[in-house]
């Protein structure tokens, strides 16, 4: 028996941290997006940002995040307290001791899990602030994000905080990870402003191409392949029948939506504006994929393919609203994070019957109204100080050149004050 559950524990913490790298190589999805959807001339700085993002938020998170989202014993429902740096592993004396509080998977295996988590929320941002700002006051505010704001509103719902005992239900991060990851980015876009000649002086939204749709369409690949990994892995155990068929409906489930989400915001494109807009497609996906992130458990392959299509459909009228509101997303992120994660957690009722309508609000508005808030202060803060966005020189010769001091495609760029 004790060989047995040794077994089990060494076969769950392997499927968490094959899942956690499935979750990192979105990093290399939301890079490859985001730098095909901005301008050449901006490409090398969205991949600085980037990396960059990645490595600072393993280490706020490794210094401090863990601990403030999963503390050994909290302050309160509200204040989880702040502490710093990993403990000790599970010992062997503890994983066979059994019963309920016995551990069954690695704690090197959740922060792990946990930290490309982080990361992921902080790549949200940094797509819908592209082109403009300064990249050493996105990677503070990165610091911000991923040491304390992200992990305090995670703590509520994931640590055991007051939305958790609240009702509120987020499977693997429709609100913890993606509506947090929007609402930071929507706080930072506001103060930011819009890109130079997005807008026309009589509201005339101007449509600003990306530079490499191949690359974008690679990066929503990536993306839907570290899915499985975000949702699956959520499921946290995969070591008998029960914890394996549901691992396999929540992957089913999981691309079905995404399935759903294409289809669907390309039959929005086409009866909107009469073309097939691949950039509404790759947003399709995504949106399909951040609706079932709340719920890719309890629904039928059926019904979760409905909750994609309604994602699909969202997040095309959703970047033509916020364009109309002068809300300048280059990539759509705010759209398909935001406004389709307020939709995937307001769809887990309709499929799980220990959700309400009550809880998911609550934990919706809550989410938001934190992150939202604490970026706003802190964007606020490095706007007075440091600044956050480029001069209009630097914006019109490229954040490559002012930022990094080098261009991503040199043999391809005819000048420096170019469109492309």
């Amino acid at each position: 028996m004790e060989a047995l559950t040794q077994l089990s524990y060494a076969l769950d913490t392997f499927y968490f941290l094959v899942s956690g790298a499935l979750v990192m190589w979105m990093a290399a999805g939301f890079a490859m997006l985001e730098a095909g959807l901005v301008r050449a001339k901006n490409t090398a700085e969205i991949l600085t940002k980037n990396v960059a993002l990645f490595a600072i938020a393993c280490i706020m998170f490794m210094l401090m995040g863990y601990n403030i989202m999963y503390p050994g014993d909290a302050a309160s429902s509200w204040w989880p307290g702040i502490s710093f740096l990993l403990g000790a592993d599970n010992t062997v004396e503890a994983v066979v001791a059994g019963g309920e509080d016995a551990p069954y998977y690695s704690t090197m295996a959740d922060f792990f899990f946990q930290v490309v988590f982080v990361a992921t929320a902080m790549s949200i941002v940094s797509g819908a602030v592209a082109e403009r700002m300064k990249l050493w006051s996105f990677l503070v505010f990165a610091v911000f994000m991923t040491g304390l704001i992200y992990p305090i509103q995670g703590y509520w719902k994931w640590g055991g905080g007051f939305l958790d005992a609240a009702g509120f239900q987020d499977f693997a991060g429709s609100g913890v990870v993606h509506l947090c990851g929007a609402a930071a980015a929507l706080a930072g876009v506001i103060l930011l402003g819009a890109r130079k000649g997005k807008y026309g002086p009589n509201g005339e939204v101007r449509a600003i191409p990306g530079a490499n749709m191949p690359l974008a369409t690679l990066g929503m690949f990536i993306l839907w392949l570290g899915w499985f990994g975000f949702n699956g892995g959520s499921e946290l155990k995969i070591s008998d029948v029960s914890e394996a068929n549901s691992v396999a409906a929540v992957f089913v489930n999981t691309n079905m939506a995404a399935a759903g989400g294409v289809v669907a915001a390309l039959l929005m494109a086409r009866l909107i504006f009469g073309k097939a807009d691949l950039t509404m497609a790759l947003n399709g996906a995504l949106a399909g994929l951040v609706a079932i992130t709340a719920e890719p458990l309890a629904p039928s392959a059926l019904w979760a393919t409905g909750v994609g299509v309604i994602g699909g459909m969202l997040v095309v009228l959703a970047i033509i609203t916020l364009d109309k509101l002068k809300i300048d997303d280059p990539v759509g992120a705010i759209s398909v994070h935001g406004v389709v994660g307020m939709w995937g957690l307001l769809a887990v009722p309709f499929s799980n019957t220990d959700a309400t309508f009550a809880a998911q609000l609550t934990g919706l508005t809550v989410i938001f109204a934190w992150t939202f808030t604490a970026s706003f202060i802190v964007w606020l803060v490095l706007k007075m100080t440091m600044g956050i966005r480029v001069s209009e020189e630097e914006e019109y010769e490229g954040c490559d050149i002012g930022e990094c001091g080098l261009e991503a495609y040199p043999e391809f760029t005819g000048s420096r004050g170019s469109a492309i």
